[in-house]
Formats: C-alpha cells, structure tokens, sequence
C-alpha cells in the first residue's frame, strides 16, 4: 500500500541532492539511508566473525602479494 507523505522544501531539496540517477525514487533513497543505522543480519555478523578470526591466524595477504600471485 503505497501512502504519501508531507515533508518540508528544505528536505525535498536534501533528498535531491543524494540522487544516484535522475530516475532514482525518494523511497530508493529513503532505504539507502535507513540501511546504514539497521541491524546487521546473524549471517552477516557470522562472517565478520569468521573474517576476525582469519586475520588473527596471519590468513591474510597483501595488496603486493596478491598482485605478484597474480602476475601483475
């Protein structure tokens, strides 16, 4: 169910200037705004974990090594 809202000149101003392309919705951006301060999912925080715990057994490479690796 789609509703509308009422806000001010100044925000509407705001939101415009946040727009990715010209055809991006206000809800497209409201959403990308919201996801930055809502809750990480268990399978994402299952891998940050497992990422913490590769980098404390040194599985780590650098940029250099991956790129030598490469044969770049």
């Amino acid at each position: 169910m789609a509703t509308t809202i009422q806000i001010s000149e100044q925000l509407l101003k705001e939101l415009k200037q946040k727009k990715i392309y010209d055809k991006e919705s206000y809800e497209e951006i409201i959403w990308d705004l919201l996801e930055d301060s809502m809750e990480l999912s268990e399978e994402t925080k299952r891998h940050m974990e497992q990422s913490r715990k590769e980098i404390e057994q040194g599985k780590t490479a650098s940029i250099s090594e991956v790129k030598k690796k490469l044969g770049l």
